[in-house]
């Protein structure tokens, strides 16, 4: 019997075991089994297999119930996750229900979470910009939240290295404050985009950029991603289905095959990760216990490497939950720090208005992409009440008009001649929130999940600091419209709109200097815990403007590297 034992012990035990599937997951995979690490990666999720399950991606709108649109019932059970922007009829499969995974709101927050394998990189927005100087060096400059231990000059060749693979589209457009990157060919403004940026570039002599936006989309394929069996974008706009062309990045039309492909890689859906195993003789992690998703059976997993990659909140709530003598309130809390200081992007307010021009021009086909405004306030010096800043996107259309007044041959030969409207457009706020100790996140003491785990509690909202923000996005935004020739000019605010629906939070296993005032070093590893690393929205130590999933994607690859070598000298 003891042969038996040992048997299964080596059944699982792995070089490195990676949690979750998601675009830092995939990247973990993808870069410890390609340079030789057997490697498990756990999903707590289904199983979902590129092309094979993606069951809306290839029906017509007709073929929908309630033809696209989420029924009553559905929004009735799910107030949360039906509010976010991607979650249809044609995607709701891909979006975790409200009653499935409970958590406590100290403070409203929509909690948006994919649980399969791909995670959230199958119904992602797709916007990639790089990080500059400004952003890494803001905290420091700016006296918030802590140093950052890395710089731009740190990640760079990183970001080229995951943008070759991924494939981003985009403009050299050489901004200080966006670097550029390996760009496939970037998609087209429409002709009101132009003009705005046309119009920013004379009135404000460069200093207020519009461009078109950098995203994930394979507007041009390359050898290494037909390597990958991937196709050009078609422009469908129905990304959140799925791409079966696999023309935009995801965890499931990428790296997970190109990790398959090494015979190196072993994935378990289905597989909800309780805590990370400390030995304390050892000194450090040598495994996490796993709770099957559907028997309830806990069963426990070996490794040299741990890379935690569940997303911001859950990488948060595993940590938290992996006590032991050593580490009573969490995995490498020695500080107190684990969970604090969680912060995300304020998209809580927009922008809209109207232009009469262009009136012999109108939208043709379908783009996947926007306009981005690029940061322009604080960036070279502090220049108003509130630190920091905010990106925004831009993009406009011309609708419809249809006379339905009418009735009988009347309103039927109305309906047989719709004209144009004025152009329209609208621009959203993406602001970077200053992390703090009151934003956190915490193991409710009493409340527990469908497999007893502790609920995750979080207590995250906005500060004077994004309303002054708010304010001066309506100030700008209407200044910059107001000399480009626009009109019927309207700013709209949701105070009661809850942090969460940018699906970008950030912190909580903050990255630093000093393992005093932070939980992770330059390399992402647990200062307390050099075996664990931690490469998702979680190890971020501010959040800067820009979408945040490239520098995921390259802070994990980078992270990878060194743990590989640290792994291969015996120092893991």
């Amino acid at each position: 019997m003891s042969f038996l034992n040992i048997d299964s012990v080596k059944e699982r035990t792995f070089d490195a075991i990676v949690i979750g599937s998601g675009i830092s997951g995939g990247w973990a995979a993808k870069e410890l089994t390609g340079k030789g690490l057997r490697t498990l990666v756990l999903e707590r999720g289904r199983d979902v297999k590129h092309v094979i399950d993606y069951p809306t991606t290839m029906m017509q709108p007709w073929e929908f119930a309630h033809l696209g649109q989420l029924s009553q019932e559905y929004r009735d059970a799910n107030p949360v996750a039906s509010r976010c922007y991607a979650n249809r009829e044609d995607a709701s499969h891909f979006f975790v229900k409200d009653a499935d995974h409970p958590y406590v709101q100290e403070k409203p927050f929509d909690w948006i979470r994919g649980y399969q394998v791909g995670g959230k990189s199958l119904m992602w927005a797709r916007g990639t910009q790089r990080w500059s100087n400004y952003d890494f060096e803001g905290p420091a400059r700016d006296g918030f939240a802590v140093e950052w231990p890395i710089g731009y000059d740190d990640i760079a060749p990183w970001y080229s290295y995951v943008e070759k693979f991924a494939g981003i589209s985009g403009n050299k457009d050489g901004l200080a404050q966006l670097p550029d990157g390996e760009f496939l060919p970037p998609h087209e403004q429409s002709c009101i985009e132009k003009h705005f940026s046309e119009q920013m570039a004379t009135k404000y002599n460069g200093t207020r950029p519009v461009i078109i936006g950098r995203c994930a989309h394979l507007t041009k394929p390359q050898p290494i991603h037909l390597q990958q069996g991937r196709g050009q974008c078609q422009n469908r706009s129905i990304c959140q289905r799925g791409c079966p062309y696999g023309g935009y990045f995801s965890s499931n039309s990428s790296t997970l095959p190109w990790a398959a492909k090494t015979g190196k890689l072993t994935l378990r859906p289905d597989s909800v990760v309780h805590s990370i195993i400390f030995d304390e003789k050892k000194g450090k992690a040598t495994g996490v216990r796993v709770i099957d998703a559907n028997t309830k059976q806990m069963t426990e997993y070996y490794a040299r490497i741990m890379f935690v990659n569940a997303a911001c909140l859950n990488s948060n709530l595993i940590l938290l939950n992996s006590t032991s003598n050593r580490f009573p309130n969490g995995l490498g809390n020695d500080n107190g720090l684990l969970g604090k200081y969680v912060a995300f992007h304020n998209f809580r307010t927009t922008i809209s208005a109207e232009h009469d021009g262009f009136q012999d021009t109108t939208t043709d086909g379908i783009r996947p992409n926007g306009s981005y405004i690029p940061r322009f306030r604080n960036v070279f010096k502090q220049e108003t009440d509130f630190l920091r800043g905010y990106a925004a996107g831009f993009g406009g259309s011309r609708a419809m008009d249809v006379d339905t007044s009418g009735m009988g041959e009347d309103l039927k030969a109305s309906l047989m001649q719709p004209k144009y409207g004025n152009w329209r457009v609208s621009s959203h706020m993406m602001g970077e929130t200053i992390p703090k100790d009151s934003n956190y996140v915490a193991l409710d003491s009493n409340l527990k999940d469908a497999w007893g785990i502790p609920q995750l509690k979080i207590s995250v909202g906005y500060d004077d600091n994004d309303e002054k923000m708010i304010r001066d996005f309506h100030e700008q935004m209407t200044e910059m419209l107001t000399v480009s020739g626009f009109k019927n000019i309207q700013t709209h605010d949701k105070p009661d709109k809850a942090p969460g629906l940018d699906i970008h939070e950030m912190g909580g296993v903050r990255m630093g200097k000093d393992p005093k005032t932070s939980l992770l070093n330059k390399w992402n590893q647990l200062h307390s815990c050099k075996n664990v690393f931690v490469t998702d929205g979680a190890c971020m130590t501010s959040t800067s403007t820009q979408n945040p999933s490239l520098t995921f994607m390259a802070i994990t690859a980078r992270a990878a590297d060194y743990a590989v070598k640290e792994f291969k000298k015996g120092n893991l």
